[in-house]
């Protein structure tokens, strides 16, 4: 596979590892999701300025109102936070 073939695979992975711990398997719970960024994300949740600012980004992905992220909702987490680290870093 091409890196972003891989990159691709990894994402759904992650996202199938820690749906449906606490019911549907389709879905993250803000549990769940919380879970994945303290493992998955950490050195981005500890830039973070505000402990706060992880339940507002939580409840931010949630856009259809169902208390819960899917995966396309996770797939824009992931992005905006690429694209935000992305400006951020030096550029060759």
């Amino acid at each position: 596979m091409t890196q972003l073939e891989t990159a691709m695979t990894m994402l759904m992975q992650t996202f199938d590892k820690y749906a449906g711990a606490e019911g549907n398997p389709q879905t993250l719970t803000k549990a769940e999701a919380k879970t994945l960024m303290e493992k998955e994300l950490p050195t981005l949740l500890k830039a973070a300025k505000n402990p706060g600012e992880v339940d507002s980004l939580l409840k931010a992905l949630d856009y259809n109102g169902d208390s819960e992220v899917d995966f396309t909702e996770f797939v824009i987490l992931v992005a905006a936070l690429t694209c935000a680290c992305h400006d951020r870093s030096p550029k060759k």
